[in-house]
């Protein structure tokens, strides 16, 4: 059955063949990408724009309060659980400083108040009121606390909230709280965000989602989210997260100078105003450490990673500024593509396979010019399906080629291949009229040439330079003839019969034959050269040719016995030719053409002698002329029908 519809698909016009080319390249195209196959590649250019691109903006709406080395050294006597005061002051500052809402990126599933009632110590002022400057900054509102969704051991997801006694002093309650997972693709990088984790669930909103509805004014008990000018949809959707650079592009401020007595005149500081603020950690030892677009480095991986604060600070910056990468409509999405693999498919069937793989490549390289740059426009151009299109229609010509015309390519070489140059085979693959090699009349133009004195020459020269001389000979005036798309048929002794217009039905082919009968013989003179160089010193007589042309009606067809044929011309013009060959010598002329051959041949032929003349076989006489030269007009190509 696969060979049948190889053997079909072969035979099927050029139109058909690219139609089926392009519509199966789309298809298995649609289908991987459908199937999420494409979905690793598309990451890798998606990730090195962001590699090319750099700094895309600024980040006017967010900014980072790091508890970094430099926090950790100033507070190295505090444990991280007891730093509820310290975390209060940085608050206070903040709120001097002016922003907007604060996040805290740190959990704590006890206040240290009550860790140390559990150590039953005697009561004191401090077990009692060690947190509260941080629960007093709670209660003033305008702070998130972050949540996380953990695996419990059945497998069912637990959101893992703050202790009560903070909950409790939250205007909000759970409403203040925001969920802080990230969920990297299955190559362990950061590209997206959910905007809300439960739908529903007060507490199931995004960590950065909450702190970007407090920044924009906008209740996250409303009904309708509308941020940076467009609405936010309140369910579980994986949304693209607009970076704004690499790591360390967002505005960050070590907490070790929020807690500095002057804290507030210190630059950094003053800059944090109308920003949401995420205190987040930033130590050398952080495991919130995450991959993210910027972590794809050229040639491999590289170990430039980006800490969950900034990445929360990046959603923000998406949602407060309306920025982000979106996909183009699915209809202008695969119009691209199919136009790409089309007009691809079109050229692969014309081209050999070597072209046709530099295309692909060059195509393939082409396309991630405008996927670039409407990235830095925030629209995602597909690369993956465009290349895997051109692969599909590559390797798709490449087995029809394998499958039908390269067999028939092969057949056509072996059987003119030796007559013919590549160019006519290669035309005689791409069209339908094709010889028929039963037996079919042509008309043609019949080219013989021999020559002059050969018995005088050859009695003069041993059988190796007789052999030598005519390969030497051959080689130079058969090249005309191909170049001409004649067909070289046979060579006789020292003469040489070619046919124009088979097997290619060229419709100029007497111009044709009398371009390359005059190009024979300049190439003949040029031989006298060789002649001499080699056998100046035998006496031979001086080297000339004869060529004789005759246009008219030929049987063609593969003739001989059952072991061996050839392709070859028979009837009265082959012997009208072979006859005018045999009487240049007696009109003194080198190249001579029946009348039928110059009518034919069209204006500016240029004639000399002209003679009515009687050739054995043929009762009727020829009118025949001597042919000086032809006017430099254009042939038709080669490869033209």
């Amino acid at each position: 059955m696969a060979s049948k519809i190889a053997k079909f698909i072969s035979r099927a016009p050029r139109p058909a063949k690219l139609a089926f080319v392009a519509i199966f390249s789309l298809a298995a195209t649609f289908g991987l990408d459908r199937l999420g196959w494409l979905v690793s590649m598309e990451n890798v250019y998606y990730d090195y724009w962001h590699q090319f691109a750099g700094v895309r903006r600024d980040a006017s709406h967010t900014a980072v309060i790091a508890v970094d080395d430099e926090t950790l050294v100033k507070l190295k006597d505090d444990p991280l659980a007891f730093w509820a005061p310290y975390f209060a002051q940085a608050m206070e500052s903040l709120a001097q400083a002016g922003t907007k809402v604060i996040g805290l990126d740190f959990i704590y599933t006890v206040s240290a108040e009550a860790w140390l009632k559990k150590l039953n110590l005697p009561d004191s002022e401090i077990s009692r009121n060690y947190d509260s400057p941080l629960r007093e900054q709670f209660a003033k509102g305008d702070k998130v606390l972050i949540s996380h969704l953990v695996e419990a051991a059945g497998g069912d997801l637990e959101l893992l909230i703050p202790p009560d006694d903070q909950l409790i002093l939250l205007p909000r309650g759970p409403g203040d709280t925001g969920v802080a997972n990230l969920y990297p693709d299955n190559d362990k990088l950061v590209r997206h965000y959910y905007p809300i984790f439960m739908p529903g669930h007060p507490a199931g909103v995004g960590f950065a989602t909450q702190l970007a509805l407090r920044a924009a004014g906008v209740d996250p008990a409303a009904e309708k989210w509308v941020i940076g000018g467009e609405e936010i949809p309140r369910d579980l959707t994986l949304r693209r997260i607009g970076y704004v650079g690499p790591p360390g592009t967002i505005l960050t401020v070590s907490m070790s100078k929020l807690l500095e007595p002057d804290a507030l005149n210190d630059p950094k500081v003053q800059a944090l105003k109308g920003r949401a603020v995420i205190i987040a950690a930033n130590n050398a030892g952080t495991s919130d450490r995450h991959f993210t677009p910027y972590s794809r480095g050229i040639f491999g991986w590289t170990s430039d990673q980006m800490i969950g604060g900034e990445i929360h600070a990046n959603i923000i910056e998406t949602l407060l500024s309306g920025t982000r990468p979106r996909s183009l409509p699915i209809w202008i999405h695969w119009l691209y593509v199919g136009l790409i693999i089309f007009f691809a498919s079109r050229y692969f069937l014309r081209l050999d396979a070597a072209r046709g793989l530099l295309l692909a490549v060059v195509v393939g390289e082409v396309v991630l010019i405008p996927s670039y740059y409407l990235f830095l426009n925030d629209w995602v151009l597909p690369v993956a399906p465009v290349h895997g299109g051109l692969a599909f229609a590559y390797l798709a010509t490449l087995g029809m080629r394998l499958t039908g015309e390269e067999r028939e390519r092969e057949r056509l070489m072996l059987m003119f291949g030796r007559y013919v140059s590549e160019d006519v085979v290669d035309t005689l693959l791409s069209e339908e009229d094709r010889p028929d090699l039963a037996g079919e009349e042509r008309h043609v133009t019949v080219l013989f040439s021999d020559i002059r004195n050969f018995t005088t020459i050859s009695e003069k020269l041993s059988a190796h330079e007789v052999v030598r001389m005519l390969n030497a000979y051959f080689s130079l005036v058969c090249e005309p003839i191909l170049n001409r798309g004649g067909m070289v048929n046979k060579y006789i002794g020292d003469a040489v019969m070619a046919v124009f217009g088979a097997p290619k039905s060229f419709p100029d082919h007497p111009r044709r034959a009398i371009a390359a009968a005059l190009d024979m013989a300049k190439e003949a003179d040029n031989f006298r050269a060789w002649m001499n160089e080699h056998f100046g010193d035998r006496g031979l007589p001086e080297f000339a040719v004869g060529i004789g042309l005759h246009t008219g009606t030929c049987v063609i067809g593969d003739i001989g016995s059952a072991r061996r044929t050839e392709f070859t011309a028979i009837g009265d013009t082959v012997n009208a030719a072979s006859r005018l060959e045999g009487m240049t010598k007696e009109l003194k002329c080198v190249l001579i053409a029946s009348k039928a051959t110059v009518d034919l041949a069209g204006p500016g032929v240029r004639t000399g002698k002209q003679e009515i003349v009687y050739v054995k076989g043929r009762a009727e006489p020829l009118e025949v002329f001597e042919i000086l030269g032809l006017d430099d007009e254009p042939l038709s190509s080669t490869t033209s029908t």
